[in-house]
């Protein structure tokens, strides 16, 4: 673990050592410390991709409209890169790079920094996480990866991420399904919570079997819980399912839980939901849009 987290560089060290990451005041600082001086135009031709990008689809429509907007105002705020053999690589602001090329700039305003390749995958992974709404398996990844370099527990990224332990372990059981089945996931032609039904079995072609049928069926998430219960197929967890009742509020769980990322129960006429802090409290009243006057 300690040998792990001496690998981070100074500036992830700060990030880490934060009870919550915050992708976003760890950019600011860097744009904050450097001189207008040295934040330089480089040509947009001599820019790639951080090697350790995790998202492989980027929203067609959102980059165009940041194209948009960079064609009308420009870039307000410069991209941060590492030199390279070649040019340079991408250590934060991939979309304004791609808007910036469809904008047809030939130029982007940069900030030149150094980081080791351990820095820079973990770099790419936080902004990704934070910033994007990256599909199931590409989050998945993303967390397993943060997971090996950092030797975190899942509570802990649970915790700096402000996600459940149960989100952490759901969405890495996502890692076992098999490649078909994960494509399908992250061309959104199954949800994340029949993935998660899907996950719980553990012979492949029964998997691929029911992803398929989902698809052709348009089959629910309750529907594929009661075929993932039936007696033939063997699960790597065990689902149980009661009663139509008990069913129907572990759907409304799952999506609850996925909506405000924390473990929620529903039983005896009541919704629980559980809070860590006055902090945890406040982002879970900020996403059901619930705005306490005077606060």
């Amino acid at each position: 673990m300690e040998t792990k987290r001496k690998a981070l560089g100074k500036g992830l060290e700060q990030l880490f050592s934060n009870e919550r990451i915050d992708f976003d005041n760890f950019e600011q600082e860097v744009i904050n410390k450097t001189k207008k001086s040295d934040i330089v135009e480089i040509p947009l031709t001599e820019v790639r991709s951080n090697p350790y990008q995790p998202r492989k689809e980027f929203d067609e429509q959102s980059l165009t409209e940041l194209a948009d907007s960079i064609k009308e105002h420009g870039i307000i705020q410069p991209i941060i890169v590492k030199k390279s053999i070649k040019g340079y690589e991408i250590v934060a602001g991939e979309r304004r790079t791609r808007a910036s090329k469809m904008a047809g700039k030939e130029t982007i305003p940069a900030i030149i920094k150094e980081y080791s390749d351990q820095e820079m995958m973990e770099i790419a992974l936080l902004e990704n996480i934070q910033r994007e709404n990256l599909n199931p398996i590409d989050e998945a990844t993303a967390f397993s990866k943060i997971i090996e370099s950092t030797g975190l527990t899942q509570e802990a990224i649970a915790k700096k991420f402000g996600k459940s332990r149960s989100y952490i372990t759901n969405l890495l059981g996502l890692l076992k399904l098999p490649d078909k089945t994960k494509n399908y996931v992250t061309e959104n032609k199954i949800s994340m919570g029949h993935a998660r039904v899907l996950s719980k079995i553990s012979d492949e072609d029964k998997v691929n079997e029911l992803a398929n049928k989902i698809i052709e069926d348009d089959l629910s998430v309750r529907d594929t819980e009661k075929l993932a219960s039936s007696s033939d197929i063997s699960k790597t967890n065990k689902i149980n399912r009661t009663s139509t009742y008990s069913a129907k509020h572990t759907i409304y769980e799952g999506v609850l839980r996925e909506k405000i990322g924390t473990k929620v129960k529903i039983s005896s006429h009541k919704i629980e939901i559980p809070f860590d802090s006055d902090n945890d409290l406040d982002r879970i009243l900020e996403i059901l849009g619930i705005d306490i006057e005077g606060e």
